[in-house]
């Protein structure tokens, strides 16, 4: 029913803009918690790409990259009096560098960056991204983002995994001195409480055993 950003392009994209007579938008609130609101913050780019999807988040460009606030000159005097303002700068907002982050132009910029440098600083990095680009085939993490990006649109809808019905743990000793092992046979245990009862009997097992050793 809202279909949101088709095409990347950075620009402030709201739903409400676009109202559907049938229903109204999903609406929310971002909470960025302790988060420091910093222009440029991953946080308001996640607000971003969920307003792209299209979600209605109130909200403006003022903390998204590419956004510069204005800046007043004024004028002082020797004593540093403020004697009259200069001109005021408005702010601005470039959505091609907005974009820019959103496709992973930065990320690409530390990646050839760290590639012409120290090559196991780079694999320790980028080994896993190095193995995706030749999977899909992408020439730049701009490419590989843009096909993402369409393969979400083309099915958006979430798939189930497989359920795995084998038992990935096997249990060597019963409760409740309970060991269990893995596929992997690495090993642990796990002591549950047991009855007053039962600890009194196991201590009086240990001492009669042990009366009937010492006194061979």
């Amino acid at each position: 029913m809202y279909e949101g950003v088709s095409k990347i392009d950075g620009k402030l994209f709201s739903v409400n803009d676009k109202p559907n007579e049938d229903r109204n938008p999903f609406k929310a609130a971002l909470d960025i918690g302790l988060v420091r609101a910093t222009t440029g913050n991953r946080a308001f780019g996640a607000m971003k790409g969920a307003c792209d999807g299209g979600l209605y988040i109130p909200h403006s460009e003022a903390r998204f990259p590419g956004f510069k606030k204005a800046k007043v000159e004024v004028v002082t005097n020797k004593r540093g009096k403020v004697t009259a303002e200069g001109d005021k700068t408005a702010a601005s907002y470039k959505a091609e560098e907005h974009k820019d982050h959103i496709m992973g132009a930065h990320v690409q910029t530390y990646y050839d960056l760290l590639k012409k440098g120290d090559a196991n600083v780079f694999k320790k990095q980028f080994s896993n991204w190095e193995k995706c680009l030749t999977a899909t085939k992408a020439k730049n993490i701009p490419e590989l983002f843009a096909k993402i990006h369409a393969a979400i649109r083309a099915k958006p809808a979430q798939t189930k995994k497989a359920k795995n019905d084998k038992a990935v743990r096997k249990t060597v000793t019963p409760k409740p001195s309970l060991v269990e092992t893995n596929s992997k046979g690495k090993k642990w245990l796990r002591q549950f409480k047991v009855a007053s009862s039962v600890k009194k009997e196991r201590i009086a097992k240990f001492m009669a055993a042990l009366k009937a050793k010492l006194s061979k």
